[in-house]
């Protein structure tokens, strides 16, 4: 095997970076969908806040991805420890729970009232599954308006878990998109191989590029149109896959296979 040269690095990060950057701006509205799905779903079930929370690592840990509802933005990214609380709960065992006062159950997880200063009455739990795996969890929290609050109904967990299916979609891309950037991070920020302002200023550059840009513009493009409808997403596909088949056709030139 030959060594691999600085040419062969600089492309690969290349790469890595446009695909990045595409992935970006295709998932970067995903977070704003979540919340409205979030703010939507919740005004249904008549519920005061409500909070997505993710796998961790490999341990079980869960981490707020995202929240609506007075303590939200002092959720994103708390973390809670694998087995603790009712999400904890929900999570390894798979199945939905609603628990009317917390104060009475054993798996209620006090830290983060303790945290926000939010006092927790009841919640409804959810599992949020992508392809037959529980990948976080849904929760609604407390009723709007003072207690006592009416408890969740049978039909309002049947909702709570149709609202899911919608969700998690949207944080399986989330997170998707969220490990190529966490690559493209580790990679760019290995010290012992490279400066590290050096390659900030390499990535400035490269991101600033005509060629880059017009990449993001396609990017976007694509989004716009794929969000219309059913027809326009299959429409889009049908041109793109037009346009490879065309381009894997040529073995020299430009993109119109003129040199």
């Amino acid at each position: 095997m030959y060594p691999e040269t600085d040419g062969d690095m600089s492309a690969k990060i290349r790469r890595l970076i446009e695909t990045i950057d595409v992935a970006n701006v295709l998932t970067d509205p995903l977070t704003r969908s979540i919340e409205d799905l979030l703010r939507v779903t919740a005004a249904d079930l008549n519920s005061a806040e409500a909070s997505v929370l993710v796998r961790d690592g490999d341990e079980g840990d869960l981490r707020f991805l995202s929240a609506i509802g007075k303590v939200a933005a002092q959720l994103i990214d708390v973390k809670v420890p694998a087995g603790k609380g009712i999400a904890g709960f929900v999570l390894s065992s798979g199945q939905p729970m609603a628990v009317s006062n917390v104060v009475e159950d054993s798996t209620f997880y006090a830290e983060i009232d303790k945290a926000t200063g939010y006092s927790t009455e009841m919640i409804l739990a959810t599992p949020l599954r992508y392809e037959g795996e529980t990948i976080g969890v849904l929760e609604y929290i407390n009723r709007v308006g003072e207690p006592p609050y009416s408890a969740f109904t049978p039909d309002e967990m049947d909702r709570a878990g149709r609202f899911a299916e919608a969700i998690a979609s949207l944080v399986h891309a989330y997170e998707s998109a969220k490990l190529l950037r966490d690559l493209g991070d580790r990679i760019v920020e290995d010290k012992e191989k490279y400066d590290i302002d050096d390659v900030r200023s390499w990535l400035a550059d490269f991101r600033g590029g005509a060629e880059h840009r017009e990449m993001m513009d396609l990017a976007v493009m694509v989004r716009e149109i794929a969000g219309r409808g059913e027809a326009e997403r299959q429409m889009c596909r049908e041109m793109l896959e037009a346009v490879m088949r065309y381009t894997d056709s040529q073995t020299e030139g430009s993109f119109l296979g003129v040199e």
